[in-house]
């Protein structure tokens, strides 16, 4: 997990085949890039079924988790564990966007906190592993990750799919799903 906090609030639960995935994803990706390290971010409540943990509008079965992105440094060394952001959700990779402005949106934009969060680009080459490795997993049914980081780390597939424009972003963290 990324933070304690996760742990503390119970949103860590999911079902054994995703923690399989989990487990294999970190795995595989320490093995080819060694001393990478795999951040677990938002899961599921475990005691309460169909109930989805906001802002999400899923994560409401243990099926689906978030991610946290790998960044490095301003020298691009890989910062191993590290996020821009102390809970690794809101500090986001701006790029063009398909959504209009909308009032009735968990798409939000914070731009008052991004200048308070670190200046760490992403590791490409770590995030195209990662993409890779889950577009792979015949397990893994779909990705979100917004379409402007799909074109720039050129990590297309048929599970990366853009989340809609009423869901949160997903351009500070990678939405898989069972």
């Amino acid at each position: 997990m990324q933070s304690w906090i996760y742990c503390a609030m119970n949103r860590h639960y999911v079902v054994p085949e995703l923690a399989e995935v989990l487990e294999d994803t970190a795995g595989k990706a320490a093995d080819r890039q060694p001393g990478t390290v795999t951040l677990v971010l938002d899961a599921n409540f475990p005691f309460i079924d169909g109930f989805p943990l906001l802002p999400h509008l899923s994560h409401d079965d243990g099926r689906k988790v978030d991610l946290a992105f790998h960044y490095a440094g301003a020298d691009g060394t890989y910062l191993p564990g590290e996020t821009r952001s102390p809970i690794g959700y809101f500090a986001f990779e701006h790029g063009p966007t398909e959504c209009p402005d909308q009032a009735l949106t968990l798409r939000w934009n914070l731009a008052w906190l991004q200048s308070s969060f670190r200046d760490l680009p992403p590791d490409v080459e770590r995030m195209r592993m990662a993409m890779a490795l889950l577009s792979g997993d015949r397990r893994v049914g779909k990705i979100f990750i917004e379409p402007h980081l799909v074109r720039s780390w050129g990590v297309g597939h048929p599970k990366v799919r853009f989340q809609g424009c009423r869901a949160a972003r997903h351009d500070d963290h990678i939405h898989i799903q069972l």
